[in-house]
């Protein structure tokens, strides 16, 4: 069987500051239908949003930053949005899934979104996205490793989309319908190859704004687009929407405390979300998150080939202490299991997490006739959490006689020792692991992008292959959860958290929808196109 994940890393290390909460906020419900906002009406003023990752690059089928995927998803709409529990929901499709067989994937779509130059978005803008990242592969697209198994995909109404698969492949339609936005035939099939297209000017938007001016590595602002559905009457409420980069959070918080910015888009330290609660005309934000943070142990290492070392680390890590000190109380356990209480339909609540047991990790190194093991660990300096934890675990797996050498490193330095497999063990996060099946594919199948405890062991493969073809929630299911139950129990990874995420605004603006992840939090189209002034 073709292993049907490969690339979806891009983005996950370009989010990966950012991890998950247990659960979903309280919201109101007229608010995240948008009837303040219909009361009010569209508005003459400018909605602005901090940033500390400037822009890469305009071409949504390329990889991108955080800031990139926030502004071309106001142009460009996804299938499928999604809740705090990983489930998806409708966007632009109205109903998706797979024949009878198993071997097509279908959407069918709403017909009442048009491109801002005039054209209708149809069912051939759908197949034409699809087919060109499947036909091409646009360097650094963060779809492709969902397609192994798609042959073609095809309009067969203006309304439905039908995707021919090789083989069932229960991930194509969820995973392809979320992280792929749609983008206008009319304008990017003019272009070829398609990644040789920078969409620097001229800009043809299906979403509730339209990039209208860039200032590198200073401003993008994003004009109102008259004509978006999801909006109340059919209109977004801001006349503008205008992204600002800075250059760390400490200046975020100063330029949202001075009346600079109305919205600091990603997620703040732990540390800060206290401070933010309690000052005056500032609104803090719970956002649901789909990720976790993890210690993973490179079995390319020799040591790290044997269970018992490996176990042995499991138990020399205080998670309690971690939580409540590092990251200040705001993260739930993960019990250990790439399946977080986040994913709650594949979560099993039997799961319990590793223990801190100091004289169990002595044993078990003693049985593997292990003494003075000394490892090399990798993590990136600009995330204050990880940084904050590392020597809490360096000082207790001391105790347990392992010497862990901590090398915090810069972004693109620790990125690229990642890449090459130059650790013994990684530290790091993800922002969104949204759908079990294709989550543990990236992690665990010996070519997975993330695979980064270069694991290739043949009764994980069979597993996490064999959920990929089933197309039966149930069934597909119990197999996962084997999986998932098979990492803990040999040590593959060690996930640590599920942390609490909170973003920040002024109280000048109202009726934002809260959705999970940093990626989309407040900044999600809709939310934005439904944002409203205060008062």
């Amino acid at each position: 069987m073709k292993t049907p994940i490969t690339l979806a890393v891009a983005i996950m290390a370009a989010l990966s500051l950012a991890a998950c909460a247990p659960s979903a906020p309280e919201e109101d419900t007229d608010a995240a239908n948008g009837t303040q906002a219909a009361a009010g009406g569209a508005s003459d003023e400018t909605l602005t949003i901090a940033t500390t990752t400037d822009v890469v690059n305009l071409n949504p089928l390329l990889g991108n930053s955080r800031t990139d995927s926030w502004v071309t998803d106001l142009m460009y709409p996804r299938l499928l949005t999604i809740n705090a529990d990983g489930s998806k929901e409708p966007y632009l499709a109205t109903d998706w899934g797979y024949s009878e067989d198993g071997m097509t994937a279908f959407y069918e779509i709403r017909d009442d979104f048009v491109w801002s130059d005039g054209e209708p978005l149809t069912a051939e803008d759908v197949a034409y996205t699809i087919n060109v990242v499947k036909e091409q592969n646009p360097t650094g697209n963060v779809v492709y490793g969902f397609m192994s198994n798609v042959v073609e995909a095809t309009a067969v109404s203006d309304t439905r989309v039908e995707i021919e698969l090789s083989q069932p492949d229960s991930i194509v339609a969820p995973e392809v319908g979320f992280w792929q936005v749609i983008v206008p035939e009319h304008q990017f099939g003019e272009h070829d190859p398609v990644e040789e297209f920078t969409n620097d000017s001229d800009w043809v938007s299906a979403g509730p704004f339209q990039l209208t001016e860039i200032n590198r590595g200073q401003s993008y602002s994003l004009e109102r687009v008259e004509d978006y559905p999801l909006a109340p009457d059919g209109t977004p409420v801001p006349a503008e929407v205008v992204f600002r980069v800075y250059p760390d959070v400490n200046t975020e918080i100063l330029a949202l405390q001075k009346g600079e910015v109305d919205v600091i888009g990603n997620a703040l330290p732990p540390a800060q979300v206290k401070p933010l609660q309690d000052t005056e005309g500032v609104e803090v934000a719970e956002v649901p998150g789909l990720g976790f943070t993890q210690m993973t142990y490179n079995q390319d290492t020799p040591q790290l080939q044997d269970l018992k070392v490996r176990q042995a680390l499991t138990h020399a890590v205080d998670y309690e202490a971690i939580r409540e000190v590092a990251v200040q109380g705001q993260a739930i356990s993960a019990h250990s299991s790439p399946i977080t209480p986040s994913l709650s339909e594949y979560f099993n609540e039997e799961w319990e997490e590793n223990t801190y047991d100091i004289e169990e990790a002595k044993r078990l190194l003693d049985e593997a006739g292990v003494s003075d093991l000394t490892l090399k660990m990798v993590y990136s300096m600009q995330d204050p959490v990880i940084s904050a934890w590392a020597t809490m675990v360096r000082d207790s797996a001391k105790e347990a006689g392992i010497t862990i050498e901590l090398q915090g490193l810069d972004r693109n330095t620790y990125l690229a020792k990642v890449q090459e497999g130059d650790y013994d063990i990684y530290a790091g996060s993800f922002a969104i692991m949204d759908e079990p099946v294709s989550n543990m594919a990236l992690q665990y199948l010996p070519d997975g992008a993330i695979n980064y405890a270069h694991v290739d062991d043949p009764q994980l493969t069979s597993l996490i292959e064999k959920a990929a073809g089933i197309t039966d929630d149930e069934e597909r299911t119990e197999v996962i959860q084997e999986a998932a139950s098979y990492v803990k129990e040999q040590a593959v990874d060690n996930i640590l958290y599920v942390q609490n995420l909170y973003v920040a605004h002024s109280d000048t603006w109202t009726n934002f929808t809260v959705r999970p992840s940093e990626l989309l939090s407040i900044i999600d189209p809709e939310s934005l196109a439904n944002a409203t002034p205060a008062g």
